[in-house]
């Protein structure tokens, strides 16, 4: 299993619409192989700071998402609300 982390600052007033973004694509993904959960989590002393935890059954079925027309169709909307451009961390779990 491997987790990924995907850093967001989204422009001010958007907020909200991430937000309803991210749970399309949760719904989305709950019907895409290897994916197991994500969840959102919003950054306490900066609210335009996101970040999306998920957690995939391996590394390729991460790559095939990141592959798929619908990674492609979200994150070129994203584009148009997000300041920079997003940071992305693959983590294991090595716990003993």
């Amino acid at each position: 299993m491997i987790n990924v982390g995907l850093y967001y600052r989204v422009k001010k007033g958007h907020e909200e619409e991430f937000e309803k973004s991210f749970q399309g694509v949760v719904n989305f993904l709950k019907g895409f192989h290897g994916f197991i959960d994500a969840k959102l989590y919003k950054r306490v002393d900066d609210p335009q700071e996101y970040l999306i935890y998920s957690e995939w059954d391996s590394l390729e079925t991460f790559k095939k998402f990141v592959s798929s027309k619908e990674y492609k169709d979200t994150t070129g909307y994203g584009k148009s609300i997000l300041e920079g451009i997003p940071k992305h961390r693959i983590l294991q779990e090595i716990n003993g």
